[in-house]
């Protein structure tokens, strides 16, 4: 307790210091509450620029917040420009830790120093962010490799704010009417997982070698090979790779990338990842993202940083791709019924009213380029019709969310014109069609033979052994039956008997009667 309560004074210090506080409410145009913050707090020294003073603020609070900022960088339609620029500094120049630290974790975890590891080491990192830092190197056999070190006392740091993040969650599902519809406790738990899950480089290094098997065939991105010999949980070795970051647009264009093509590809990437696989990358700000400049491969995308991925199972799949193909459609009756059959709005919701409303907030976006829509703004209005209809959160969806604004960011910096629906409907429609028609089914039989050529040579067996435990498990239950039908009968016979008996006996005593009475 004392330890959250000390992380929270230095939230509240570094609000003050770096005056967060001014910021937000000049953004508001509260202009009386920023004159009476200045005469209270007269001693801070504020002179810098707003943006700088944030970046500085969210380095300073540690590794969430630096990710908040990043996914803040990408979001230029809500930010101002100049803030915007300087939270961009975030997705790959946060300050880097001392390289002494970086080679004793180094020579802790792979047993020798860089020195003996590799030909050559480069002791100044090339890229620092919030969890680790990298640094280039060369294997003895001559292979380019990039060499990412965990930040020291990552996990103290994290557990402290994550903590924090727990006990709002339980005062707001406690406290405020919607919470318990919101789950904020079980937003936070899938946000603290999956940032433990980041504070395991083993277990990055296998999700980039999941996604690299899963594009190895196509033509739109590249990912780094892992050397798993030089792999721990606080050091990872992978294939250097060679390109522009998707954020430095002139060099793209300098080099012949095909702007256009790059946008459409994002897209398709993303609904690749998500509808074929179930996996994606769920950290795709700038700073993750190259573009290859290599003749052979000019123009794909380069992947980068695999510490948060987001998985989604079979039902959500369907979900969503009905939801997305109706939403492409404008079909807002089918989006309506597919979030009733799913059990996500109440069963008594009346379909015509959720599909008027779902038809209100999607409809004035259509058939407008990416410049001139935005979906923060439609995700907002979603929200506020979902408390309408008691529509509750999925907490499995939120990281599928947070990179979809990831995209949208990322797609409006590279081409504004972008139609999304005109790109991604295709996609989905073929997608669609070869999960459902015959090309899904073929494809599901195939998958499933080798289960079934080891079923159907013990079948006989099995229904053999299945029909006679169930003719065990019967026999004593119908005995049990013919018992209760037996002692039923019984009784009725014997108050047929006593009945006959009492009648034929009155009938004798009446002939009696009759005859001693002539």
């Amino acid at each position: 307790m004392l330890g959250k309560f000390s992380r929270l004074l230095k939230i509240f210090s570094v609000t003050a210091r770096y005056g967060l506080d001014e910021i937000a409410f000049s953004t508001l145009g509260a202009g009386r509450a920023v004159r009476a913050l200045e005469l209270l707090l007269f001693w801070r020294d504020l002179s810098a620029p707003r943006g700088q003073r944030l970046r500085l603020a969210l380095e300073e609070l540690g590794p969430i917040f630096v990710k908040f900022g990043q996914v803040l960088s990408t979001r230029r339609d809500l930010m101002p420009m100049d803030i915007a620029d300087e939270l961009a500094k975030l997705q790959d120049r946060v300050p880097p830790f001392d390289s002494d630290l970086a080679i004793a974790q180094i020579t802790k975890s792979l047993g020798a120093p860089p020195d003996q590891l590799f030909a050559t080491f480069e002791r100044i990192p090339v890229a620092s962010a919030s969890i680790a830092q990298v640094h280039f190197a060369t294997l003895k056999d001559g292979r380019e490799v990039a060499v990412k070190v965990l930040r020291p006392a990552m996990k103290k740091s994290i557990d402290q704010d994550v903590a924090l993040m727990h006990v709002a969650a339980g005062l707001l599902e406690w406290g405020w009417k919607d919470g318990k519809r919101l789950k904020p406790k079980e937003v936070v738990a899938e946000f603290d997982k999956y940032l433990h899950d980041e504070l395991d480089l083993m277990r990055e290094a296998a999700n980039g070698s999941q996604l690299r098997r899963n594009f190895a065939d196509g033509k739109l991105l590249l990912v780094p090979e892992m050397i798993w010999d030089f792999c721990s949980d606080s050091v990872i070795v992978m294939e250097r790779m060679r390109g522009v970051p998707v954020s430095q647009i002139d060099k793209l264009i300098e080099a012949g990338v095909d702007l256009n093509k790059l946008s459409r590809d994002g897209v398709e990437i993303f609904f690749t990842q998500v509808f074929r696989d179930g996996f994606f990358h769920a950290d795709m700000h700038p700073g993750n993202i190259m573009v290859s400049i290599d003749p052979a491969t000019l123009g794909r995308y380069i992947a980068l940083d695999f510490g948060i991925v987001g998985t989604l199972n079979d039902f959500d799949k369907d979900y969503l791709s009905q939801n997305f193909l109706a939403f492409f459609r404008r079909d807002y009756k089918r989006v309506a019924q597919a979030h009733i059959e799913s059990g996500w709005a109440p069963k008594d919701t009346r379909v015509d009213e959720l599909e008027a409303a779902v038809r209100a907030c999607c409809e004035p976006i259509f058939d407008r380029p990416l410049k001139d829509i935005s979906f923060g703004n439609v995700l907002l209005r979603l929200f506020q019709t979902s408390r309408r209809f008691n529509v509750e959160v999925q907490p499995q969806l939120v990281l599928l969310q947070k990179t979809l604004l990831n995209i949208e960011g990322l797609g409006r910096q590279l081409d504004p014109e972008l139609d999304l629906w005109k790109t991604a409907k295709p996609y989905l429609e073929s997608w669609m069609a070869e999960q459902m028609g015959w090309q899904g089914l073929w494809q599901n039989l195939k998958n499933e033979a080798p289960r079934y050529a080891h079923i159907l040579p013990q079948l006989p067996r099995l229904v053999h052994g299945a029909l006679s435990r169930a003719a065990e498990d019967t026999q004593p239950q119908l005995i049990t039956q013919l018992l209760h039908e037996q002692r039923t009968t019984n009784r009725l016979l014997r108050t047929i008997i006593w009945f006959a008996g009492g009648f034929l006996g009155g009938v004798v005593l009446l002939q009696l009667w009759s005859f001693f009475m002539e």
